[in-house]
């Protein structure tokens, strides 16, 4: 089919050429004798203007037609300053309809009508927003930065397995049955983080992948059953070398992307991390910090303080600078209930206002504990403070959430900037209530601090390992660790985490068997592509930046996918099914 020009391209410079034109109706408006019809294809939009002899052939033309239009590109009287091409118009002199629509179920255009439902049930229509193909495209140019960027380095790019081998990685994997071996399946990977290691076994050095993942877990707005990320592995390193590497990545990104040159990336290890936000993935965009005041309550009168206390927990506490006038008391209560989701059992507050003091626990603290706060908290008039006693992580992890949303609710964010952050030294270990033990934080080939090895069977609550995170704007962009490569040492993570070399080769045989015929050390990350293109899109729904996604159920609405499969294909995968 001709096309001289694509729609978007046009501007003044083109005046009293003839282009033609093909693309969908987008809006059309009868004026007399005049015809106006709006023709969008990926590129943008441009207008048609028919005249009375033309408009005969148009009279049918509805939203979502596709035709093809021949004419002048002339100056338009009234510019259109909304539109890249609001300085011209095409007079028409020849159309064709390519093929006709129905009445669409939904708007296209940006500002939408649709439920969300409605827009991933017909997502091929939703697709047609200007907004979603600009999502599309965004991804489209990362990806092709991340190859350029680590092909110029000497990184090369290997596909992994889809189907491969269950096995313990954290999450509940989708399973494939295999046909030919009756009662086998195989799983999708949750990464390649098997292979990825086995290829630096093989000497490559450098690889990387765009790598599609898929996990059988419970989703929300920046989670998808399966999902893509950027896959790097280095043999011969050092964590800095990774942090370098990633650090130089992003700013290539984000300089060609949107033409903001990042500052460097700040550093803090978990341990402070948590003591500090509450949080493993903090929004360093705003402040408002948490503070441990357990030694001013150190010999408090208050019941609840004091037992907290003794029980080995703290007393940590927030500040809303000038945020006493800011909630009602209805708010507050609302804020109470917002806690006790992350396990507090109650949220105290004091106002400081004139040197006095309000709220729900200022009859109970003593005037001595309330000077210590002024000093230590560098309290101002008008401010504002949130306590929360309890255990440790309770404390620090129910702050850390009410710090985020306040962060939001305040208004405290700037959301032109970006903030990345490298958390760093992650426990190596994770204490389960329900078990009563310790179990691996992470997967079984992270290493731990060479100078933590004496801990992990002895003292594991201080056990750490050389792995981390790299955080933007509160969100985790990725997880990585330098691996472990010596067998001994690979050995005594197994027996840590209670499995036997005999549970450890049934799971894993394949990966340790290689591991006896020389592993350099090696260590890499996996870069969660749709949230970093959600935060270079501005979107907050991970939804917006896949073509195809799935709802929270992890349904396809449009394929009406999963669903049921015939007898037939049931029976020759040796599968019964349960009422």
């Amino acid at each position: 089919m001709k096309r001289t020009h694509h729609n978007g391209e046009l501007r003044l410079s083109h005046v009293n050429q003839e282009v033609t034109l093909v693309g969908w109706v987008s809006k059309r408006r009868n004026l007399g004798a005049l015809v106006f019809i709006d023709l969008r294809d990926r590129s943008g939009i441009v207008q048609l203007t028919f005249d009375e002899s033309m408009a005969e052939k148009v009279k049918e033309v509805r939203n979502e037609y596709i035709l093809q239009a021949t004419g002048i590109v002339v100056a338009r009287k009234d510019a259109n300053p909304k539109l890249k091409t609001g300085e011209i118009e095409v007079k028409v002199t020849d159309v064709t309809i390519v093929n006709s629509a129905e009445t669409t179920p939904m708007l296209i255009a940006d500002e939408t009508d649709a439920l969300e439902d409605t827009r991933l049930k017909y997502r091929y229509l939703d697709l047609r927003r200007e907004c979603i193909q600009k999502n599309l495209i965004l991804r489209h140019q990362v990806t092709m930065i991340v190859r350029n960027f680590l092909s110029d380095l000497g990184f090369i790019e290997v596909e992994t397995p889809i189907l491969c081998k269950s096995t313990p990685e954290g999450a509940r994997d989708y399973l494939v049955p295999s046909r030919i071996s009756k009662g086998k399946f195989y799983a999708l990977p949750q990464s390649p983080q098997l292979y990825k290691q086995l290829l630096m076994v093989g000497g490559m050095e450098k690889y990387f992948q765009i790598a599609r993942c898929f996990r059988d877990e419970d989703l929300r707005a920046d989670r998808q059953p399966e999902f893509t990320q950027i896959d790097i592995e280095m043999s011969f390193i050092e964590e800095e070398d990774i942090w370098n590497l990633v650090e130089s990545l992003m700013k290539e990104i984000f300089r060609k992307v949107k033409g903001v040159e990042l500052a460097s990336f700040d550093r803090i290890p978990y341990v402070e991390c948590m003591s500090r936000f509450g949080s493993d993935k903090p929004d360093l965009r705003f402040g408002m910090e948490l503070h441990n005041v357990s030694s001013v309550f150190e010999h408090t009168t208050f019941g609840v303080f004091e037992q907290v206390l003794n029980n080995r927990g703290i007393v940590n506490a927030m500040v809303v600078n000038n945020g006493a006038e800011k909630f009602s008391r209805k708010e507050l209560d609302k804020l109470q209930e917002f806690v006790k989701i992350y396990g507090a059992k109650a949220l105290a507050y004091l106002k400081y206002s004139g040197g006095e003091w309000s709220g729900s626990i200022a009859k109970v603290v003593s005037e001595e504990e309330k000077a210590a706060l002024v000093k230590e908290l560098a309290l101002s008039d008008h401010d504002l403070l949130f306590f929360i006693a309890d255990k440790k992580q309770i404390a620090q992890t129910a702050l850390g959430a009410l710090r985020s949303k306040l962060g939001k609710d305040l208004g405290l964010i700037d959301e032109t900037s970006y903030r990345f952050l490298w958390v760093t030294n992650f426990p190596m270990f994770e204490y389960v209530e329900e078990e009563n033990r310790y179990v691996a934080a992470h997967h079984p080939f992270t290493s731990p601090n060479l100078e933590d090895v004496d801990k992990l069977m002895t003292d594991q609550e201080n056990c750490y390992s050389r792995a981390y995170d790299l955080v933007l704007n509160g969100y985790e962009l990725l997880s990585g660790s330098i691996r472990i490569h010596d067998q001994e040492l690979q050995e005594k993570v197994f027996e840590a985490i209670g499995m036997s070399m005999e549970e450890a080769h049934e799971k894993f045989g394949f990966f340790i068997d290689a591991f006896r015929y020389g592993t350099p050390p090696h260590g890499g990350v996996g870069i969660g592509l749709e949230r970093l293109i959600m935060i270079l899109a501005g979107t907050d729904n991970i939804r917006d930046v896949v073509a195809f996604p799935k709802t929270a159920s992890a349904s396809d609405l449009m394929s009406e996918a999963p669903n049921v499969v015939d007898e037939k294909q049931l029976q020759e995968l040796h599968i019964c099914t349960f009422e």
